[in-house]
């Protein structure tokens, strides 16, 4: 990771309680092991089960974007979907391989937070990082956001020490 990275990451550690972060509200949802959202626009999660996706479809939502790999323990992906599907919402499964992601991966994720008839979205994987990681680079790529900026609402929403190279890297190697 160069200086310049590094030195951004540190800044936006400590500066994790800016009005920035403020933005982004934690609650606990049955079903749900973190919940973080964005004003209306977008949720980031961790592990969520089948039954938590009503309650997600209760809360408006339109779309959930699952970036768990079916061989993860417990992920349940082709249960969800169909739960989703039931619940009237769009499903959208985006295995993120934390060993070896895949940037085209940021495409289809931009693509599918992106679109009117999808938000808002939740997001989840296992603890929160891929999905905080993934809007923290949609934020800098599409909204034009500083990456101070984003980084310090990634962090609120999960960002995790595994993911925030992935996303800094990702951000600096795409202009």
């Amino acid at each position: 990771m160069n200086r310049r990275i590094a030195s951004l990451t540190l800044a936006a550690v400590l500066a994790g309680t800016t009005a920035f972060a403020q933005q982004v509200t934690r609650r606990d949802i049955s079903g749900i092991s973190t919940f973080a959202q964005v004003e209306s626009t977008i949720a980031c999660g961790g592990t969520t089960t089948p039954e938590a996706i009503r309650e997600i479809g209760r809360m408006g939502f339109k779309s959930v974007v699952n970036l768990r790999l079916a061989s993860e323990e417990g992920a349940r992906v082709d249960e969800e979907g169909a739960v989703v599907r039931a619940a009237g919402m769009k499903y959208v499964h985006l295995p993120f391989n934390i060993q070896s992601p895949d940037p085209k991966l940021v495409d289809n994720f931009i693509a599918a937070v992106s679109g009117p008839a999808n938000t808002p979205t939740y997001v989840h994987c296992a603890a929160g990082g891929r999905a905080a990681a993934l809007w923290m680079i949609k934020r800098v790529k599409v909204d034009g956001w500083t990456v101070e900026r984003a980084l310090t609402e990634a962090n609120a929403l999960g960002l995790n020490d595994r993911m925030r190279p992935f996303a800094l890297n990702y951000i600096q190697s795409h202009p």
